[in-house]
């Protein structure tokens, strides 16, 4: 099902029992397959592909030629850059059938994936944390956490509007942006 308020271009494919939500967006040549459901207010990018199955919260901006393979979840308000890579089986072959394989891979609320980065299968992106552009994920990312490099590590923390903190000796931060205060106890940062 498609909502009337969806804006579809020309070129894109939408398959039957796709479900595409109020005020979404789907831009030049996307392929939407059977049983994806894309949620309200979201924009697809040039080129991009989401397979059977993905789930695609509300407010999601997914940029130019990222496909989104079957296991992909993202949920409400996730960025994901221009080329992005998300992969869904660990070792794959050509001459090997592994689609009962496929890892479940998710992005959690808030959080950004960077221009040419690349999320290896079954890992979670924390909310509102940030993946730099052209890293590589191979481990979960903790919420809030600040991740770069091959392969990524955490090199810092961001609050919810993706501005770097400091927190002082006693753990808290505030968001230059926001003001919103920040809790930082060991490895894990929460909004206070």
């Amino acid at each position: 099902m498609i909502d009337p308020s969806a804006r579809i271009h020309e070129t894109a494919v939408i398959d039957d029992a796709a479900y595409i939500g109020a005020n979404t967006a789907v831009w030049h040549f996307c392929h939407v397959m059977s049983e994806a459901e894309i949620g309200a207010d979201c924009s697809f990018g040039q080129n991009c592909f989401v397979a059977k199955g993905v789930r695609v919260g509300r407010g999601c901006r997914v940029q130019n030629n990222v496909s989104l393979y079957q296991g992909v979840e993202l949920e409400d308000d996730v960025f994901v850059g221009p080329s992005a890579v998300f992969t869904n089986v660990l070792r794959p072959r050509a001459f090997v059938s592994q689609k009962d394989a496929y890892a479940a891979t998710r992005v959690r609320r808030g959080a950004t994936i960077g221009a040419n980065a690349t999320v290896l299968p079954g890992l979670t992106v924390g909310s509102y944390s940030f993946v730099a552009a052209g890293a590589t994920v191979t481990a979960d990312v903790p919420d809030f956490a600040l991740v770069a490099g091959v392969p990524a590590r955490r090199i810092g923390w961001v609050s919810r509007r993706g501005v770097r903190l400091t927190f002082d000796a006693q753990g808290s931060a505030t968001c230059p942006e926001s003001g919103e205060s920040y809790r930082l106890d060991g490895e894990r940062v929460s909004a206070a």
